[in-house]
């Protein structure tokens, strides 16, 4: 149950203009963030009506949060109306129909237009005031005379907005490996950019099939245990460096964090695997065996 902050609450302290924000969702697993300067006691699920540019929309309440760490301070976030009513949940159905026969309007122009794009969806603000299209393409695309024939279809104001390929898996959504719905629909608001050497960090095999989403970028979720392993991996040897046991000089190949394990290969091809401590020790009877080596990687040059 949602508590109503006390009436007695300055509206123009920091702490009130926490409380107020609420999470709104709206098609295509589009995140904002609103201010409830009236307090309604939303719930998660619930349909509200908020300020829109121009004009108000409808979403769906999908997190009443009181702090909202990746909003900047000075940011000016809109104001939630009021709560949806049940025909206006209804209404927005009916756009959802309207929609799906706009994009096919929208694909057939751009064909008669001759543009090299990729119409991927299209979404009306609830009064109707616009009509945006979200495409993807390999380059710039002129779309000003496509504008001009989707306005004098819909008589209102057009929008076509270029997405990139993974926005285009959040908004078509799907699954990932992992059985579970894509982290970007789910909750990621922001992309952050992954990198090879996340993979390489976590042991992975690089495999673009196996390390790629659904959208044919590396997954998300290689971010997740980055600093995790960036933390654990300080207490090993570095990857390639050499280590002298009674067996020879052998190269550390692999590093497990969680049984703390190392893996050397020798230069007769032959594998061997000790544990931290006895790694420590040799390291420490004979320092001058360790040999770090710096290899370029050759993504980042």
């Amino acid at each position: 149950m949602i508590r109503r902050p006390p009436r007695s609450t300055p509206s123009n302290s920091s702490a009130a203009s926490d409380v107020y924000k609420r999470q709104v969702e709206f098609k295509g697993y589009r995140l904002e963030f609103y201010k409830n300067p009236q307090q309604f006691p939303f719930k998660v699920g619930d349909y509200v009506i908020v300020q829109a540019e121009k004009g108000i929309d409808l979403g769906r309440i999908h997190h009443t949060c009181i702090k909202a760490p990746c909003i900047k301070d000075k940011e000016q976030l809109l104001e939630v109306i009021r709560k949806a009513e049940k025909e206006e949940v209804r209404r927005l159905k009916k756009l959802r129909k309207k929609e799906e026969k706009a994009l096919m309007k929208c694909k057939e122009l751009a064909v008669k237009r001759g543009l090299n794009m990729k119409l991927i969806d299209s979404e009306y603000q609830f009064d109707g005031n616009k009509l945006t299209f979200f495409f993807t393409a390999d380059k710039r695309v002129d779309f000003r005379e496509l504008v001009k024939d989707l306005a004098a279809e819909y008589k209102t104001r057009i929008e076509l907005r270029q997405i990139g390929i993974r926005d285009e898996a959040k908004r078509v959504s799907g699954c990932g490996i992992c059985g579970y719905k894509l982290c970007c629909t789910a909750f990621l608001r922001e992309f952050e950019p992954i990198s090879s050497q996340y993979a390489k960090e976590q042991n992975l095999s690089i495999n673009p099939s196996k390390l790629s989403g659904c959208c044919g970028r590396l997954m998300c979720c290689l971010l997740y245990e980055k600093d995790l392993y960036e933390e654990s991996l300080k207490k090993f040897p570095p990857m390639d460096s050499i280590i002298k046991t009674s067996k020879g000089a052998g190269k550390v190949e692999k590093i497990d964090i969680f049984k703390d394990i190392i893996y050397l290969r020798y230069e007769n091809d032959e594998w061997d695997r000790i544990t931290l401590e006895e790694a420590k020790e040799l390291m420490k009877n004979e320092p001058e065996c360790v040999e770090e080596k710096t290899e370029i990687d050759e993504e980042n040059q």
